[in-house]
């Protein structure tokens, strides 16, 4: 059982902060906000883990064995890594750091270099699956690095991961988070337009979610999306201004490695007329909601 400094205890952060101590770590927390620091550690001193609340990183991470982060942007990670309270200003050699932000591949990449003097491993590795896979322990972690940094990082990720691959070196897990974001706006791109037009043509929806949902057209946003998107339900978990920041990253690396992605662009395009009509706290479904309903 490792001591793991874990950096960002928000809705993502604080399950996951929760499923180590429960596998037996002992937890050092660290969040900006430390009443949600707190909140974590009190959820897991009260089942008899073992949990307490720093207030920096570089307080946080010492003595730690590893150190996670899940927290905002690009700037957020910096901070709390490379910063002069960050994590790599105390962590020992011979120390993992695990990042599950998601962030550009550029400072993946930088990490991964300013690492190496330190003697630090490192891993890359963005999440998918929404507070729910957080809190049910159902994660997916796409991961970037060193086999040999993968190796230890795998076993402590597999408390709160469903599925966890290696892609490559540093950067990689970052990269194929953008193909996740991608494939995911995508799809609701066209599961919107594809409710609105069954709706215009005075379907029952239900029934026609029986009818396609078990073919070609299914996807994991059909069957979970269709009937509330249907309802104007929107409140599940990962919202639009996040995707939004998601998609950004995806369209700036296309621009660094020359690759087209109209697709996103234009998606990307939608979800900013969602946030400017007020909806970008709702989930990436609400995507729907710039294509009016027939009256």
């Amino acid at each position: 059982m490792a001591a793991i400094t874990f950096i960002g205890t928000g809705v993502m952060g604080g399950p996951m902060a929760r499923h180590l101590a429960d596998a037996g770590h002992s937890l050092h927390l660290y969040n900006r906000t430390r009443a949600k620091a707190e909140a974590t550690a009190k959820q897991i001193t009260e089942k008899g883990g073992s949990a307490k609340v720093f207030d920096s990183p570089a307080e946080a991470a010492r003595g730690s064995d590893v150190a996670i982060s899940c927290v905002g942007n690009d700037d957020d990670l910096s901070a709390v890594i490379l910063g002069s309270q960050g994590i790599f200003s105390t962590m020992a050699k011979g120390g993992l750091f695990i990042d599950h932000t998601t962030v550009s591949a550029t400072l993946a990449r930088q990490i991964a270099v300013e690492s190496g003097p330190r003697g630090i491993m490192c891993v890359d590795a963005p999440v998918s699956g929404g507070q729910a896979g957080a809190e049910n322990g159902q994660l997916a972690i796409m991961c970037g690095g060193s086999k040999d940094a993968f190796a230890r990082a795998e076993t402590i990720m597999q408390s709160y991961a469903a599925r966890i691959v290696h892609i490559g070196g540093p950067g990689a897990g970052q990269t194929t988070k953008m193909v996740n974001q991608i494939c995911i706006a995508g799809i609701l791109g066209g599961l919107s337009e594809a409710l609105r037009f069954a709706e215009a043509s005075n379907l029952d929806t239900d029934l026609v979610f029986d009818a396609i949902s078990g073919g070609a057209a299914q996807s994991w946003q059909m069957d979970n999306r269709w009937k509330t998107m249907a309802d104007n339900s929107f409140d599940f978990g990962f919202a639009i201004d996040w995707m939004r920041k998601d998609l950004g990253l995806a369209i700036d690396e296309s621009r660094n490695i020359g690759a087209s992605v109209p697709v996103a662009a234009l998606v990307d395009q939608f979800y900013a007329e969602v946030q400017q009509s007020g909806g970008g706290r709702f989930d990436t479904s609400a995507l729907i909601t710039r294509l009016k309903r027939k009256s």
